[in-house]
């Protein structure tokens, strides 16, 4: 049996109040006092029952993670960042994923507040929870941070990547390179490629082009993904109106199109251009290296660590948008047109 809190003061010849001050930090105690409680706690190996230390302090120093799923490199590489900040600062991650289902990350959600965790980040929640105001609410309830791409239709706490932005930008770069038929490939219901879609056709619009074309590869984890994007792009290839540049909506879709293009011997880039979105791993791993836009997704987990446990530290419920620039990463998947 491991030493108790009784164990401690008597070895520290304090009372049991003293000792519990000394813990949680609660009361004043002089320092000549915590110094031998602090002694008698690395003699004994005492450890404190967390469970009863949160409720004398009313936190459990936990912060609940909410994603749509881990398969995709996006969402490790943040919840990583998230991670590292939150244990530097004494938190602990408690990780949850939803498989993009609106109604499990509610009952997610459910289960960090039942547990009475001090905080949550969800990461590009499910866009039924963001339209029908749960996010909204939930804010106001217990400090809440949402991590998707950048939009002033939603009020809560956002840290955002100005996507709207950088898909303009791979437009334009692909534009300047001789490209004015470019396919649009995307998934299905996603905040995030929807605002992508509507800097399409805008982008379309402006430069009065005459080609546009959008593939939709439906739901899927990101094995899925790259298989679907595979088969379909495949499919399509075979027409003659198939454009000479690809925008995916995330690196998995085009690694799929740059499958496909591998095996009907189409050369990448110097017979079609392609261009990915996140920054991700596989981009500069994949060949050829894929360009790619950068949304800062380490710095952004990094940041939404830092705002949440300020939140949390000082009691407060807020109103804050934090918006991050993105970068054109240019490598190897894009050629000038022929």
């Amino acid at each position: 049996m491991g030493a108790t809190i009784h164990d401690v003061a008597k070895r520290a010849g304090v009372s049991i109040a003293t000792v519990s001050r000394a813990i949680n930090n609660n009361y004043p105690v002089k320092a000549e006092t915590r110094e031998k409680i602090q002694k008698a706690i690395e003699e004994l190996g005492y450890v404190p029952n967390e469970i009863a230390r949160s409720l004398i302090l009313k936190t459990t120093s936990s912060v609940g993670i909410v994603v749509p799923g881990l398969t995709n490199l996006f969402f490790p590489t943040i919840v990583e960042k998230i991670n590292k900040t939150l244990v530097n600062s004494g938190f602990t991650m408690f990780l949850y994923s939803t498989e993009g289902n609106p109604i499990m990350e509610k009952n997610v959600i459910d289960n960090i507040i039942s547990r009475n965790m001090d905080g949550i980040i969800a990461i590009d929640p499910s866009m039924e929870n963001l339209d029908n105001g749960y996010f909204e609410d939930l804010s106001k309830k217990i400090p809440t941070i949402v991590i998707n791409g950048n939009t002033n239709k939603y009020k809560g706490n956002f840290i955002s990547y100005d996507e709207e932005v950088g898909t303009r930008e791979a437009f334009q770069y692909l534009l300047e390179l001789g490209h004015s038929e470019i396919v649009f490939v995307r998934g299905d219901r996603s905040l995030s490629y929807d605002l992508k879609e509507k800097v399409y056709r805008q982008f379309v619009k402006d430069n009065n082009l005459k080609y546009e074309k959008i593939m939709s590869l439906g739901n899927g984890n990101s094995l899925q993904v790259v298989e679907k994007a595979e088969r379909i792009f495949e499919e399509n290839l075979n027409s003659k109106n198939m454009g000479t540049a690809v925008f995916a909506c995330n690196d998995l879709m085009a690694i799929g199109v740059i499958n496909a293009c591998n095996r009907l011997k189409i050369r990448v880039p110097q017979d079609i251009s392609v261009i990915g979105c996140d920054n991700t791993l596989l981009s500069n791993i994949n060949h050829p290296k894929i360009t790619t836009i950068d949304l800062k997704i380490e710095e952004i987990g990094g940041m939404a660590a830092v705002e949440i446990i300020d939140m949390i530290e000082k009691k407060s419920i807020v109103n804050k948008k934090i918006v991050y620039d993105t970068e054109l990463v240019i490598r190897d998947s894009c050629s000038e047109k022929k």
